[in-house]
């Protein structure tokens, strides 16, 4: 049957350029010279402080929020239901007149 062909790793072709050469430096010794102390950059953002009222207002409104989306959901479910139960008494109700209409003839 069929079977795959692997693929051969080709060999680079044309000119290489050897490794280069690293020459060591020298080292003078003298007075060590202490590290650079570290300063923190400045931040480009305001910092952003809450204070117990923000915290509360923010905690209120997260809450509505909840809420309100979770009776969007509940609506939208309870729609959902209603019309699959009057799609169930529409067919139950077709079938009965159909049934019905049947037995007259």
């Amino acid at each position: 049957m069929l079977r795959p062909k692997l693929p051969v790793m080709p060999q680079p072709t044309g000119l290489t350029t050897p490794p280069a050469v690293i020459e060591p430096t020298a080292i003078t010794p003298g007075s060590p010279v202490p590290p650079p102390a570290l300063v923190a950059p400045a931040s480009s953002r305001p910092v952003v402080q809450l204070t117990p009222g923000a915290a509360l207002a923010l905690l209120g409104s997260g809450t509505a929020v909840v809420l309100v989306l979770g009776a969007v959901l509940v609506s939208l479910l309870l729609a959902v239901a209603i019309t699959g139960a009057s799609v169930a008494v529409c067919a139950v109700v077709l079938r009965s007149l159909l049934a019905s209409d049947a037995k007259r003839r």
